[in-house]
């Protein structure tokens, strides 16, 4: 990606864009000497504080900081959605409670954590400036109304945001309390107005450079969709052109870099006038909207909002764990190098489920601590109190609407807060983990909008949970980690559904296992290229098959209830299968673990291993169940020669470490008590010193602090 130039033009575009808008998009990495990732040398607990929606209640401001500082909250964020409160007409600001709330705060020793209210304007500003309304893929504009409904490439929005970062900075930017910039919340959407269709056109350009190399990517002979020229080119509407999937790649590539680009707006201006002051925003662990591995080059270090859904019927408090671990490792994975922060959480049940379920006694404490396991640095809950109208008017929070001090919730909450300060010792620290997990953007989208396997789910988040849980479940911390990463640093790579192979990284795989790694790959590797079109000569494509010795010749997608078998060829062990089932022809050479138990292809290879070069190359053609999957695993990590651990059902391990200690986290994730070997050190939440076994309640764990010499 390129800067557009310094002549505040961008090419074609016609209208001019204020110089704040321009991104540097050689980002660097901040170094940072701090053990924290802030100035605040505390495990961050808190939450989100909305004192705007109550200054006409002096009691009720009074009585939260008394609340706050009884439940141990070291930290809140505030003016996520003060827009209003601080312009509430063009032109007339009012900051003066916010700084005396920042006031009031920090002499309780309370930080700041301060957002930008950018993700809902005010009234005032899409009546006077319409063109900051977004634009939706049907075509109509948006009235005002809900949040992030901002065009983002709107120069007038982007000067209204530049003159009220300005004042805010004036008014509140040396105060000691700020500890941290939280850019608006939750970024994602869309918008398809001309301004963005007219950069959009821009980006291609820079990119493609000429229109029939847009429309070989594009494969626009297909149905006789040629372009002639970049001006014909229009964003994939929901009544347009939605059978190009390239098209439809590049607009979501497209969207993250424009996201980029309008935070960067923000980014700057803070980093201009508060330097020292590091920046984060929200993310929102699965989200398809935005690629996190590219957004967090505007980062200092990366933090998300994380609402499972604990108490489901139809899934334990274990799977759930899990599934959540998972998506720890994958936002932790967008800045591997750095702590993250968990900025929103619910202490209690949110209000946007389907079915809204209280949180479990004990359930709280045990995820709070499953976080900081994850490499987390700070736990914090929204919200601190209840709101008493809108829409979240019934989302959980520390305070509920009587206001008292004494409710389940809140003793929960204080009891959560006293085992985050002790685990302060942790801060700086990061996981060390001996495999990784590949996950990109790009291939889920390109693997979401593939005309073929299942239309509507492919289930590749399941997929990847599914296997991220069978190494925890072996001790085996997992990374999950992007195409670019550096694999060198693990024993064990894990290719989950990587349809989409991009230059270099076929290469990366195959030097990879040459020079001695292990790699395990599912089914659907290596289908298409960076431009959504198919490889060649066989699956998987892109020279991967003479590294995995295997060639999937045909891909059978089974119905909702319908199964098959792989049976173990050694050992006659059966797993059952549901999903995908990809017919492999071994090549010469290759290892048949196991195979398929029914249907034509019954006898026909399921699971090969290939040697290749000093490695092993594990192929799994079938969504198998977790027996399946965690005997293909135990396979590769012993050929790894990866240490697993003997863990009882339902217990998670993750580590820790820094320059002077190992933290060893082991996590009760079932309503049962169980026993567990640990190693011998203090257990940094009773205070105690283990030697070599301990006793974990339902819904309980420890944190051993191994001092390295």
């Amino acid at each position: 990606m390129r800067n557009f130039g310094t002549d505040r033009q961008f090419p074609s575009f016609g209208f001019p864009i204020p110089n704040f808008c321009f991104m540097l998009y050689s980002v660097e990495e901040r170094e940072s000497t701090m053990n924290f990732i802030t100035k605040a040398p505390v495990m961050l607990c808190g939450g989100d504080y909305n004192p705007d929606q109550w200054l006409d209640r002096p009691d009720i401001l009074e009585a939260d900081i008394r609340m706050m500082k009884k439940a141990g909250m070291n930290s809140v964020t505030l003016g996520v959605f003060a827009w209003a409160a601080y312009e509430p007409r063009e032109g007339e600001y009012n900051f003066t409670w916010l700084r005396e709330i920042m006031d009031r705060l920090y002499d309780q020793g309370i930080y700041t954590e301060l957002a930008t209210p950018t993700g809902a304007k005010p009234n005032w500003l899409a009546r006077k400036y319409p063109e900051v309304l977004r634009v939706q893929s049907n075509g109509v504009r948006d009235h005002q109304g809900m949040r992030h409904n901002h065009c983002l490439t709107s120069p007038i929005y982007r000067q209204k945001v530049e003159e009220l970062l300005n004042h805010m900075i004036d008014a509140v930017g040396d105060h000691p309390g700020l500890i941290l910039w939280h850019i608006s919340n939750e970024l994602g959407g869309e918008c398809y107005c001309p301004l963005c269709q007219e950069r959009f056109r821009g980006w291609l350009k820079e990119k493609y450079h000429t229109i029939d190399a847009l429309n070989h990517a594009w494969w626009t002979s297909f149905w006789s969709h040629h372009y002639d020229s970049f001006d014909e080119v229009e964003p994939p509407f929901d009544n347009g052109e939605q059978s190009l999937n390239g098209l439809k790649l590049d607009w979501r590539r497209f969207t993250t870099w424009n996201m980029m680009d309008y935070v960067h707006s923000e980014t700057a201006i803070l980093r201009k006038r508060t330097p020292n002051v590091p920046i984060t925003t929200n993310l929102m662990e699965y989200f398809p909207g935005l690629d996190y591995h590219k957004l967090q080059r505007e980062l200092d270090f990366v933090c998300w909002d994380s609402y499972p859904h604990w108490g489901r019927p139809d899934r334990s408090t274990t799977v759930t764990a899990g599934m959540t671990a998972f998506d720890h490792a994958l936002i932790r994975g967008c800045k591997p190098d750095k702590p993250f922060l968990l900025m929103e959480s619910t202490p209690s049940l949110v209000n946007w489920h389907e079915y809204n379920k209280l949180k479990r006694p004990g359930v709280n404490r045990m995820s709070a601590i499953q976080t900081v396991a994850c490499g987390a640095d700070g736990v914090q809950y929204f919200q601190w109190r209840k709101g008493r109208g809108g829409s979240e008017q019934f989302h959980g929070a520390v305070v509920d609407h009587d206001g008292r001090d004494d409710t389940r919730v809140f003793n929960e909450v204080t009891a959560t807060n006293e085992a985050l300060a002790a685990l302060t010792p942790v801060c700086g620290s990061l996981p060390k983990a001996d495999a990784a997990m590949i996950f990109d953007w790009d291939n889920r989208w390109a693997l979401d909008d593939a005309w073929g396997m299942q239309i509507k789910q492919k289930n590749l988040r399941e997929t990847c949970c599914q296997l991220y849980a069978q190494l925890n479940h072996c001790g085996v911390e997992t990374d999950v980690v992007g195409v670019d990463a550096d694999l060198n640093r693990y024993k064990l790579v894990v290719l989950p559904m990587l349809f989409m192979t991009k230059p270099g990284f076929a290469q990366k795989i195959r030097e990879y296992v040459e020079n001695g790694g292990t790699v395990v790959a599912t089914y659907l590797l290596g289908y298409v290229d960076e431009s959504t079109l198919c490889w060649l000569g066989g699956f998987p494509g892109d020279g991967l098959r003479e590294v995995f010795g295997v060639t999937a010749s045909e891909l059978d997608t089974l119905y909702p209830g319908e199964g098959n078998r792989a049976i173990w060829v050694k050992s006659s062990q059966q797993s059952s299968i549901k999903d995908y089932c990809e017919l492999l022809q071994p090549a010469e050479g290759t290892e048949v673990v196991a195979v398929y138990g029914q249907d034509f292809y019954s006898g026909h290879a399921a699971v090969t291993h290939h040697v290749f070069g000093k490695g092993h190359a594990y192929y799994i053609g079938a969504r198998l169940d977790d027996a399946g999957n965690a005997a293909v695993l135990r396979a590769a990590l012993a050929d790894a020669k990866v240490h697993l651990r003997d863990l009882p059902q339902g217990v998670e391990y993750h580590c820790r470490e820094s320059e002077n200690a190992r933290y060893h986290f082991y996590i009760n994730t079932t309503q049962s008590a169980v026993k567990v070997q640990v190693e011998s050190g203090a257990d940094l939440l009773s205070g105690k010193n283990v030697l070599g076994s301990m006793e974990l309640k339902p819904y309980d764990a420890c944190a051993i602090e191994e001092k390295v010499k």
